[in-house]
Order: structure tokens, then sequence, then C-alpha cells
């Protein structure tokens, strides 16, 4: 039963397609394990909704910062953004219950050795403590006040984790780590100003998968949210997104083997702003 971990699709419903048809998908034997952003910025979220939600027990897939987007705006909370490229989902008939089926995707899955969420985990955590927190998030999500929740999903403070943070501001510092971080401290303030590649990093400052001693680094964490860093694969740690909404490639790891599969994604590039 091949497991194949695909990264960040972002609304590129075609080079999607171009991949199922290269590693030759079989639902009936394979798995595909997406890393979030399903949607957004791309031309065709509303038809990577369909697809993804009819693979059925096939497809994990994590919640990313796009997709939580996407459900805040369609609960009615949140501001559209110039580069959203979400309408079409938005005003579809069957909108509503794609949203409301995203809503119900973890913020993490866990399969030792495998660990597999959006942006990274702070290096204080060990996946055994990130699953119990992204499960907070989870049950707050699928909650009949999720609303609730959404209504404080955006914001950067606080920008560290505490064991003692309660309420509103526990769960935006899960949700910021797990789908938004790039760079964080060697005590895991993080900073989300900072977008380029890991020579980019501020001062005292590291990629939150190069700070000494992570407590993460006896699984495998595998991720996307980072197209500057593009494809990064080590022992133990799997980077996935190779820009496909920007002209790059999607790429897929077969994990059993490590074979890497990319599609070349020219005519996937997401309209220039005007």
């Amino acid at each position: 039963m091949p497991t194949y971990a695909i990264g960040d699709v972002q609304g590129c419903c075609g080079a999607l397609q171009r991949m199922l048809d290269a590693i030759r998908f079989d639902a009936r034997r394979d798995r595909l394990w997406f890393v979030g952003d399903l949607v957004n910025r791309g031309p065709a979220s509303l038809e990577t909704l369909r697809l993804v939600k009819s693979l059925g027990e096939s497809a994990v897939v994590v919640l990313g910062n796009h997709d939580l987007h996407l459900i805040a705006l369609e609960a009615g909370y949140g501001r559209r953004r110039a580069d959203d490229t979400l309408e079409e989902v938005l005003g579809a008939a069957d909108g509503a219950e794609l949203v409301a089926w995203l809503r119900r995707r973890p913020l993490m899955h866990l399969e030792l050795p495998y660990a597999v969420v959006h942006a990274g985990l702070l290096p204080q955590w060990t996946v055994a403590q990130a699953r119990s927190l992204a499960a907070e998030v989870e049950g707050a999500l699928c909650a009949p006040t999720y609303r609730d929740f959404l209504a404080m999903l955006y914001g950067s403070r606080p920008d560290r984790w505490d064991d003692r943070l309660k309420g509103h501001d526990r769960l935006r510092v899960i949700v910021n780590a797990m789908t938004r971080m790039r760079f964080c401290m060697a005590d895991g303030v993080m900073a989300f100003q900072a977008k380029g590649p890991p020579e980019n990093a501020p001062k005292r400052f590291f990629p939150w998968f190069d700070v000494p001693r992570r407590a993460s680094a006896n699984a495998t964490v595998i991720f996307g949210h980072w197209s500057a860093l593009g494809l990064k694969v080590g022992p133990n740690l799997i980077g996935l997104d190779t820009g496909c909404v920007w002209g790059g490639t999607l790429s897929a790891l077969r994990l059993e083997d490590r074979r890497l599969f990319q599609v070349r994604c020219p005519m996937e590039q997401a309209p220039a702003l005007e």
C-alpha cells in the first residue's frame, strides 16, 4: 500500500490530475498525504476540493493557512484579500458542503515515524505533545460553537508557546505554529513577517527545523508552506512546497522508497494582481 506525500496544491487542480496520472494512482491501493493548502491563489480551488473529497479515505489532508482562511470566510469571518481566488468555492451550490468537509480535516497527522503538518512544529514540542495540541484545535473546529473559534483565528499574538496559555490565545499559538511558522528562536518565539529562503533568517532566528535539540527530531516531519525553501528531503525532514502555484512544480514523495515525482506547473500560475 504505497503512501505518497504531496506538496501544496493551492487550487492547481490540473497539476494534481497530472500528478495522479504520473504516480498511476489507484484508490484501492494507494494513500495520499496532502500537506495542506489545497486551495487559494490558483485557478481551480473548487475543482481541487471536489477531487480530493471524492478520494475518500485514500486521502489524508492536514489544514494549511489558506484552508483555514477559506473556512473563516465561509463562516463570515476574515477579510478577503486581493490575491484570494476563493469566490468560486464560496458561490458554489456545494461550497458549504465542501468547506464543512474541509473544516473536519486534521491539523496534524501522526503515523510514526511520520508527522504531517502544514508549516512546522515549535522546537519544544514532542510529536506526541503536538498531536495532542492539534486535537484541541480540531475539537474547536468541529464543535457546534466553531464560529467562536473562527472569530479569534487571525492575529500573531501571542508569538510563543507557554503551557499555561488558555482559551483563544492557546489555540491561536497552536494554529500559527502549525500553519504559518517558518522561522523561530531557540525558545520558540516565532517571526511571521520573514518569508524568504533560510539564509534570510532574521537575527537570532532559525528555520524552525534547524533549532538545536528540537524535540520532534526523532520523527520525520513532512511539511509544505515554504516555497522559497523548495524541496528539502533529509533523514527526518521532508519539505514539499515547490511553488506549484507560482509556475514551479507539484511534488510527491513515495515514502516507502523515497522516490520523487514532480509535474511542472507553468500554466497553473496564479493571475498577476493589477
